[in-house]
């Protein structure tokens, strides 16, 4: 069951989603902390930031590396490691500018989510 999971492209999808939330979780943290000081404590949690990466990089580990096992294409496991690293340099930097590497980085994961969905059809 879970290599017919894996050979849809099911998990890779999974894994272009949560990137899309972390990435609205951004863009949504930057708004709201411009039009409303009081909801940036809430949403700039570095709590949200860690918890977040460490699911992304649980299902980038298990989705790129089953695609590997699916293909042999080290491709998109190289650009999504790429992408994680980025996510997780940003929690590195000082909050406030590291939203736009946080963006940054999600966009590469997505893409390597995406080569890799591509690679097994």
């Amino acid at each position: 069951m879970f290599a017919n999971t894996a050979r849809s492209g099911t998990m890779d999808r999974m894994a272009i989603a949560l990137s899309g939330l972390c990435l609205v979780h951004c863009l949504a943290s930057a708004v709201f902390v411009a039009v409303l000081a009081s909801a940036g404590g809430m949403l700039l949690n570095p709590i949200i930031h860690e918890v977040g990466l460490m699911m992304a990089i649980g299902l980038g580990v298990v989705a790129l590396g089953r695609g590997i096992v699916d293909h042999g294409f080290m491709m998109p496991s190289a650009v999504g490691g790429l992408g994680l690293g980025v996510m997780a340099g940003s929690l590195m930097l000082p909050h406030g500018g590291s939203e736009v590497y946080s963006i940054i980085g999600v966009l590469i994961v997505a893409l390597g989510h995406d080569l890799n969905r591509r690679a097994v059809i």
